[in-house]
């Protein structure tokens, strides 16, 4: 019975991320970021995936990501600028970088 309870919890726990994952995903489609970058291969920005291999590990990534995605940046992945995104919210921001940051 301990056994089927701990089986349970543990599915339960997987749905719940990967529920987080899609609704992040749909977070960052529903605020245009997918039109310039995908999960796995360069768009006109960056890999999603290649962000998150490029920040591992840097404490004050997300921070510095999250003002990036509301205010814009430019020259850490070549000459194109990523624009402001005056659309997404502090919260949404924090939430889409460290949905980012966390895809491996």
């Amino acid at each position: 019975m301990k056994r089927i309870l701990i089986l349970t919890a543990l599915s339960a726990m997987g749905v719940l991320a990967s529920g987080a994952a899609a609704a992040n995903a749909d977070l960052a489609k529903s605020k245009l970021c997918l039109n310039c970058h995908a999960i796995d291969k360069k768009v006109v920005g960056p890999a999603f995936k290649d962000v998150a291999a490029k920040y591992k590990g840097d404490a004050g990534a997300a921070a510095r990501l999250a003002a990036k995605v509301q205010k814009g940046g430019a020259g850490v992945w070549g000459n194109v600028p990523m624009p402001p995104n005056p659309a997404v919210t502090e919260a949404e921001a924090k939430q889409l970088v460290d949905w980012v940051l966390g895809i491996k």
